[in-house]
């Protein structure tokens, strides 16, 4: 039922693209600490290479993500196929948080829409490949795309964002480091 493969393959990277969610999963070194999975959607998943994908974070209420790629980097993004035959696919890696001030920030971002929300970028240099059947995910029907996260960054503006994050996205809520200037 499993399946690992050498890379991504472009019949693999062609079905990752038509998904219209994904989600991204992290975790602290401590025991203790806070495991996260996170759902991600719109336009903001890209297969760069075999081995390396990257995604558009936005601003948001938390700040996981980043303070354990900072602390570790591992991080697994799963696909789940909602419509179509079933499949499951995982691609476990090295994260790395790509901010405005990054020497790849530019290139990162010529690859996405534009968007006010953007804090910054996840690029992952994949380590494995899997997928598996799905039989157990259900079908769901797609609508659209929620448009909130960025009406809201957009009323926001980038000075009101800035301070958002300054006070929201500073810390994981093990108290973590994530973005600002107590970030490594």
């Amino acid at each position: 039922m499993s399946q690992k493969h050498e890379h991504i393959h472009p019949e693999l990277a062609a079905w990752i693209a038509r998904q219209r969610v994904f989600f991204v999963a992290t975790a602290p070194l401590s025991a203790d600490g806070h495991i996260n999975n996170s759902p991600k959607g719109g336009d903001a998943f890209r297969v760069l290479g075999p081995l390396e994908v990257v995604y558009q974070d936005y601003t948001g209420s938390g700040a996981e993500t980043a303070a354990h790629l900072r602390e570790n980097g591992r991080i697994v993004i799963l696909f789940c196929a909602f419509e179509g035959p079933p499949k499951i696919v995982r691609l476990h890696g090295r994260g790395t948080v790509v901010t405005p001030g990054h020497e790849r920030f530019h290139e990162l971002s010529s690859q996405f829409p534009d968007n006010p929300g953007t804090r910054a970028f996840v690029h992952v240099a994949v380590n494995r490949v899997s997928d598996s059947c799905g039989y157990s995910v259900p079908f769901f029907d797609f609508r659209s795309h929620r448009d909130a996260l960025d009406r809201w960054a957009a009323s926001k503006g980038p000075k009101e964002l800035e301070t958002y994050r300054a006070t929201k996205n500073q810390n994981s809520i093990d108290g973590l480091p994530a973005f600002g200037s107590n970030a490594p």
